[in-house]
């Protein structure tokens, strides 16, 4: 029977020393895990961390790379705009092309020759109308025959710089003259009928122009010389016998 009792009690013992035993092993492994799991908390701050460095590099980058592809297509622009200043400065010192040149050669010999035949109808015409023609010529043809040397000059074109030989032996012959023979000698050949050989030419050199501002400059021209034409044509005949300012 005491036996009995000391055998229950040591079982009881037993049980409980078991049961701590066992409290132990888990508390020890709850134990071992914390770190393991601390460890494992810590590493996600770091890789968070890396995670956010790499996130700044990456946006650093973009950023560098969006500034490297404007800076790109800045000096593209640039270099696009570049060019296409200097094509048009190219296009502008370029040479003309023989006809083109042709073109303001005669411009700039017709000119010559009116204003010299202006200035002599300034000197020795009789009419107050002979002499505003005259004027008027001088004026006209000086300020296109300007406007034809820049041209000229931009292009690199060499002018002529004296009439031909056909207005001189016209000029030599009017200065030979006076009164109304002058008047009627000067509108007759300076006015009417080199105006209407001038005026055909610009016409024909509108249509055969290639450059584009040898042609404004002849469209320009073409009516201003149509209208002289027209003045001389309607010019009175010069009366035998009158003087100017009568």
């Amino acid at each position: 029977m005491q036996k009995n009792k000391t055998l229950k009690s040591l079982l009881a013992v037993s049980a409980v020393a078991a049961m701590f035993s066992a409290v132990g092993v888990h508390a020890q492994v709850a134990t071992g895990s914390s770190p393991s799991q601390t460890g494992t908390s810590s590493t996600h701050p770091n890789t968070a961390g890396k995670t956010t460095k790499d996130g700044t590099i990456d946006n650093t980058n973009s950023t560098g790379m969006e500034n490297r592809v404007n800076q790109v297509g800045e000096k593209g622009a640039m270099g696009a705009s570049g060019a296409g200043q200097t094509a048009a400065g190219t296009a502008a010192g370029a040479k003309l092309a023989a006809g083109d040149q042709a073109i303001l050669k005669d411009m700039a010999m017709a000119d010559m020759a009116e204003i010299e035949g202006g200035k002599m109808a300034q000197s020795k015409g009789q009419s107050a109308e002979v002499k505003a023609f005259g004027q008027q010529m001088i004026d006209d043809h000086t300020a296109n025959l300007n406007e034809v040397k820049a041209l000229a000059q931009a292009r690199g074109v060499t002018l002529p710089t004296e009439p031909d030989a056909k207005h001189k032996a016209m000029a030599a012959k009017l200065e030979k003259m006076s009164g109304d023979a002058f008047d009627k000698a000067y509108m007759k050949q300076a006015g009417v009928q080199d105006h209407k050989t001038v005026h055909a030419k610009l016409v024909a050199a509108s249509k055969k122009a290639k450059d584009p501002e040898v042609k404004a400059l002849v469209d320009k021209t073409e009516p201003v010389v149509a209208q002289h034409l027209k003045s001389a044509q309607q010019m009175p005949a010069p009366k035998a016998g009158t003087s100017s300012g009568k």
